[in-house]
């Protein structure tokens, strides 16, 4: 919304503040759709702060054209060094819904503060919306077994055992009967084991036979269950 229209300004001084509004109104507008509904966007016209408000977008406090300007706004016509920009900081609206607002302040070219451009954003939604997903990522307790959603195959047997392999500074075939061992145990721990044709796949892998490991699989599980 922005207010009608008035008639051509007479002098130079007046041209450049029409200027200057016309362009704040532009901004308003285009900072508004980029951000509706959750952003009410306010062009003041401190010339005037009786009835600064000459713009408008996305009324979210409830004001309208012709309302008079905020404690800021006055701040601003009062103190010449007070800041150009004042950055998110917190306010609220008239319903109390808590906001997030930036104040801009336009300067002529006398250094004078004769606009500003004031953004409200209403976090209430984003606020929800931030406990909803906080909801939605919280996860429970551990799972007592440590699960990879990858799917499971032959092939990460053969990786798994020349990674190990490759820690030992060897290759699969040439472990000794105790690192073979220990490969073997963590294959049975991973659960690859389980899957068809994985023990062949290993038994390959390390160069020995499947009764080979079948026996050294017999072997730690009397271990595990001596203990």
């Amino acid at each position: 919304m922005r207010k009608p229209a008035e008639s051509q300004p007479d002098n130079q001084a007046d041209r450049e503040h029409a200027l200057l509004l016309r362009t704040g109104e532009t901004i308003a507008k285009a900072l508004a759709d980029m951000f509706a509904p959750t952003c009410e966007v306010v062009l003041h016209d401190l010339k005037q702060p009786a009835h600064s408000i000459v713009a408008i977008e996305n009324p979210l406090s409830g004001r309208k054209i012709g309302d008079s300007t905020t404690e800021l706004g006055l701040s601003r016509i009062n103190d010449p060094n007070f800041p150009d920009v004042l950055q998110s900081y917190p306010n609220q609206f008239p319903d109390g819904r808590p906001a997030k607002s930036t104040s801009i302040g336009l300067r002529d070219s006398a250094g004078r503060c004769v606009a500003a451009i004031c953004i409200n954003m209403d976090i209430s939604l984003l606020s929800s919306a931030n406990r909803v997903i906080d909801q939605l990522i919280s996860t429970g307790p551990a799972s007592p077994v440590k699960e990879s959603l990858r799917g499971r195959s032959l092939d990460e047997i053969t990786r798994l055992l020349e990674e190990f392999a490759a820690r030992q500074g060897a290759q699969p075939r040439a472990l000794s009967a105790d690192q073979r061992r220990q490969a073997i145990q963590m294959l049975a721990e991973s659960g690859l084991l389980r899957l068809r044709g994985a023990p062949s796949s290993a038994a390959d892998t390390l160069g020995i036979s499947r009764t080979t490991l079948y026996n050294a699989l017999n072997q730690i599980e009397q271990a595990e269950a001596a203990r």
